[in-house]
């Protein structure tokens, strides 16, 4: 059987969300392709998840388009996935959480076991994958939460601020984790806060502010040579977190 053809290249024309008669995203047009790593950052407020959300297909732009290589998003099903800053986990072991996972994607029994095997151990939790998930730690429950997630193979993987709120040792552990799923080809687009990391793990940036794409460059030359004021005062922890 020939293997399906890439989603990708993802793209967004003009696309707008508003909510509370305050624009949200501010008609956004750009094309996120196969194989880089793609990082979106910006201030508190400026979008970035809202914008996660629209590419993933859990909101509805309130205008423009949304196509994955030609077909709505509807259509892509679980060739994408997305994990969410604060993952549930299932009152069950965390092999278990995967199986389950597996289980309602119509996925066959004598597929599961292996599949959340091969997840479970790309993350680094194979040692813990009896344990209750729900006793796991909180950087340990979203590595378990990306493997839940990366266990149907997704051809794109959206992770929305993975290492929030998380100690420096959890966050190396998840950023160690995201580099093995990004070489075993799976894409990578990702929100965070953290510059730093941005920095580590991006191979290009989107920049956001105030709902808009005010900057799109290849990782290093955002980071020394900024094309706008905006994006310069930002990577200088001068512009104001709204």
């Amino acid at each position: 059987m020939r293997a399906p053809s890439s989603i990708l290249p993802l793209v967004l024309e003009s696309v707008s969300f508003v909510a509370g008669g305050r624009a949200i995203v501010d008609a956004i047009s750009c094309e996120i392709g196969a194989g880089s790593r793609t990082v979106i950052v910006g201030p508190n407020g400026a979008g970035k998840s809202v914008l996660m959300r629209l590419c993933h297909g859990l909101l509805r732009p309130t205008s423009g388009r949304v196509v994955w290589r030609g077909v709505g998003t509807a259509a892509i099903g679980r060739r994408q996935a997305m994990v969410f800053q604060r993952p549930v986990m299932l009152r069950r072991s965390a092999i278990a959480n995967l199986e389950y996972a597996l289980a309602l994607q119509d996925v066959a029994r004598a597929d599961r076991t292996r599949l959340a095997r091969e997840a479970i151990e790309r993350v680094g939790l194979g040692h813990l994958a009896g344990r209750s998930a729900r006793v796991l730690s909180g950087g340990e429950q979203q590595r378990l939460a990306i493997a839940r997630a990366w266990a149907l193979r997704p051809e794109v993987l959206f992770l929305d601020e993975p290492t929030a709120s998380l100690d420096p040792t959890a966050t190396r552990e998840i950023e160690t984790a995201i580099a093995a799923i990004h070489a075993c080809g799976t894409k990578i687009v990702m929100t965070t806060h953290n510059l730093g990391q941005a920095r580590r793990l991006a191979d290009e940036i989107f920049f956001l502010n105030q709902g808009r794409l005010a900057e799109h460059a290849p990782a290093e030359r955002f980071f020394t040579a900024p094309a706008t004021a905006e994006a310069a005062a930002f990577i200088k922890g001068e512009l104001p977190w709204t």
